[in-house]
């Protein structure tokens, strides 16, 4: 049997590939504002944090979503909290916080008497998503990639120039905060198809590896959603017919797509630059080029009509 006649007869199948891909393509448009922000630690750090709450809520019989959110939200007010009123670093902060989080949250499972769904939570198994855990996903996706539209221009200035934002008028703190309910909402949406341990991976990887292809934000966004959605179902083309774990399949898949970029990308790739810079000695041996910053470039073509 092949890989699309399994599509077309087991339910099961069908869930994963519309789960993961809605992760896929969440996870690279929040991924975008992420490292552009030079946030990278902080997706980390949620990720991590949301932990005891899904272990809470598992205790509690509740659903693990408002376990999550509640989590990850409350890590990231603290996170700021302590960089903000205090000497500590916003990176130490986090590097705190979120271990701190963490330990929690096994500490919470190792009170339990079976730890299989936890497991799960932890590794991701996409394969055995839940139909109210797909639907989940879905609204969770919606109401992010809405949310994405909405502000485009909110999270654009602010990305680029905190201080122009402000001189706007902007509540740079409030989109600060405004956007780490869209990383925590996104993490949650992840736990089934990836599980905690890896979601960093698909919030960083596919944004990163379309960072190396645009010098445009919007383009960028595009690019990481589809590479996002190819890895999430190239990863379950692999898990389905190799009998591999789900989540480490879709970040394997992801990673060989940043390591191709990263060496054959015609503008920032590797292998092109020396190429080029090896042209550009022979033709002009004596000629001085100027390096321009990618993200000053990024904004100035994101702003030019």
């Amino acid at each position: 049997m092949t890989f699309l006649q399994a599509v077309m007869e087991y339910d099961f199948l069908q869930k994963a590939l519309l789960t993961s891909a809605m992760v896929g393509i969440i996870c690279g448009v929040i991924g975008c504002f992420i490292i552009l922000r030079g946030m990278a630690l902080m997706g980390d750090a949620i990720s991590h944090a949301v932990l005891p709450g899904v272990a809470l809520s598992y205790m509690l019989g509740i659903n693990l979503l408002i376990g999550a959110v509640l989590s990850g939200l409350l890590t990231a007010i603290a996170i700021g909290y302590v960089s903000q009123h205090s000497r500590i670093k916003h990176d130490v902060s986090i590097g705190v916080m979120f271990t701190a989080a963490f330990a929690l949250g096994i500490i919470l499972i190792t009170l339990q008497k079976s730890s299989t769904d936890l497991y799960h939570i932890l590794f991701g198994n996409v394969l055995a998503v839940r139909p109210e855990d797909m639907w989940i996903t879905l609204i969770i996706g919606s109401l992010v990639l809405s949310s994405v539209y909405l502000f485009y221009k909110e999270l654009l200035v602010s990305t680029f120039d905190a201080t122009m934002a402000a001189a706007y008028g902007l509540p740079v703190k409030l989109i600060h905060y405004f956007l780490m309910t869209l990383l925590t909402l996104v993490t949650v949406a992840s736990l089934q198809t990836v599980g905690i341990v890896l979601v960093v991976a698909m919030l960083i990887t596919p944004a990163a590896t379309a960072y190396l292809l645009t010098n445009r934000l919007s383009l960028m966004i595009c690019w990481a959603a589809g590479l996002g959605l190819i890895s999430a179902f190239s990863g379950i083309y692999l898990s389905f017919t190799y009998n591999l774990a789900s989540g480490a399949t879709i970040v394997m898949t992801s990673t060989l797509l940043f390591l191709a970029a990263l060496l054959l990308s015609p503008s920032q790739g590797l292998i092109w630059r020396a190429l080029l810079a090896r042209r550009r000695r022979h033709l002009a041996p004596c000629a001085a080029g100027s390096v321009n910053d990618p993200d000053n470039a990024m904004i100035e073509r994101e702003v030019t009509p």
